[in-house]
């Protein structure tokens, strides 16, 4: 075989794997795209259900102050341990007209 038709073939094999590399490249941003996609989307509900469940939480404390009388820090205690006063008003205050 001559000198000429090794460098043709070896030439047209290493394009071949270089045209492989970059289908493959292609194929994994593809992939990265769509679970970077399934991230944000995933993400952004979750940010969703907790708003709403934030603003069910203010709701109901903005009640016990408004409709029942009692004081925020009183509302807190009501609520156990898990809420601290400066929690509680900031769960209210989602619930105020914007």
């Amino acid at each position: 075989m001559g000198s000429q038709s090794v460098r043709m073939r070896v030439r047209r094999e290493a394009k071949e794997a270089q045209a492989r590399l970059r289908q493959d490249r292609k194929a994994r941003e593809k992939r990265l795209s769509a679970l970077g996609e399934e991230v944000m989307i995933s993400l952004g509900e979750r940010d969703a259900v907790v708003r709403d469940f934030e603003q069910r939480a203010g709701r109901a404390l903005r009640q016990m102050v408004d409709v029942e009388g009692m004081s925020l820090r009183e509302a807190a205690h009501w609520c156990g341990d898990g809420l601290t006063q400066a929690e509680a008003r900031r769960l209210r205050t989602l619930t105020e007209a914007k």
